[in-house]
């Protein structure tokens, strides 16, 4: 597993940074693809939206794909960001069992974007206008996972903080969170919120299952300033994907009777615990550093960005090669619903 020691006296391990980046990301591409997990398959198991720089591909190793240098465009705002994000993608499961694939929605500011998420990376709680605490920005090489594709209830999702749902009312609904999927027609549609680990190592850029080389603070959460255990003593920025679902064509009443919804994960789950998100590290050269170094809230006047209608253009071959925007008799991949 590729390790850091290399790379720190030419980026430096314990730079102090604090602040708070929110900017948008349109998509890259959403194909049957997952380097990270399933690398050189093709096609992975289930479906995925990515957003970032247009490097990614089946295989993405990290001794030798460079994200920043390979990449010769971003579908993020920030043009020195070329790392790339992805979740799975959302279906309604209609009546007669077809499915057809949830658009994504443009948050408010952001009217143009073609389907992605909104990124943030922040140093203390995302209502902290602060931003006091100081992190480490994240390495070259860097990648990481968090939630589980085979999650199924409750219980096993125990295991991770902060992957949740909103049902929105309108662009502004913030709250309440839930850890399944909502149970009623949401007029605003669903944002589906992906908070990675905060704790490193200081030594792994990443690990087998992709998750052992980051952590959660050993008491209390990121929002409380809880520290980092021992045994992952590095404090990172934490990252917050935003993805909002429009699901307001799909809000049937009759679809979420007794307790029901008709949503369902590209992975085959209809219970919402199985969200997961991919994370690979592509900031150029030290950009995220200085960023996390200015002490900005929201803004990041040290980053050069694109424009809407340029995000857009940046795109990736289709490499799979399969129908999923058509109405469907089966989840990509044939994924059973379990």
């Amino acid at each position: 597993m590729m390790k850091l020691d290399t790379l720190v006296a030419a980026f430096g391990l314990f730079a102090p940074a604090s602040a708070l980046l929110r900017f948008g990301c349109s998509a890259l591409t959403v194909q049957r693809l997952d380097p990270l997990v399933n690398p050189g398959m093709n096609p992975s198991v289930h479906l995925h939206q990515i957003i970032g720089g247009n490097s990614f591909n089946a295989s993405m190793p990290p001794e030798t794909h460079d994200l920043a240098k390979l990449s010769t465009c971003t579908s993020c705002q920030f043009t020195e960001d070329f790392s790339n994000y992805w979740t799975a993608v959302l279906f309604y499961r209609a009546k007669n069992g077809t499915f057809k694939r949830v658009p994504q929605m443009a948050q408010a500011g952001m009217e143009g974007t073609q389907g992605g998420m909104v990124v943030y990376y922040m140093t203390d709680a995302l209502f902290d206008t602060a931003q006091k605490s100081t992190v480490t920005a994240f390495k070259p090489g860097f990648r990481m996972l968090v939630g589980d594709a085979g999650f199924r209830d409750r219980e096993q999702a125990r295991k991770f903080r902060q992957l949740t749902y909103i049902c929105m009312e309108n662009q502004g609904t913030r709250a309440p969170e839930s850890i399944g999927f909502p149970t009623k027609p949401c007029p605003g549609g669903i944002m589906a919120n992906h908070r990675f680990p905060t704790c490193w190592d200081g030594i792994n850029l990443d690990s087998p299952n992709h998750q052992d080389h980051v952590a959660y603070p050993e008491s209390g959460t990121f929002e409380s300033g809880g520290p980092c255990p021992a045994t992952h003593p590095v404090k990172l920025p934490q990252i917050l994907l935003e993805t909002v679902w429009d699901t307001r064509g799909f809000n049937d009443p009759a679809d979420f009777a007794n307790g029901r919804q008709p949503f369902v994960w590209a992975t085959g789950d209809a219970t919402g615990y199985s969200s997961h998100a991919d994370y690979m590290f592509g900031w150029k050269d030290d950009s995220l550093q200085r960023a996390m170094d200015g002490h900005t809230y929201v803004s990041a006047p040290m980053l050069k960005t694109q424009s809407i209608s340029q995000q857009n253009q940046c795109k990736v071959p289709d490499m799979v090669g399969e129908d999923f925007d058509s109405w469907l008799a089966n989840l990509p991949g044939s994924n059973p619903i379990v």
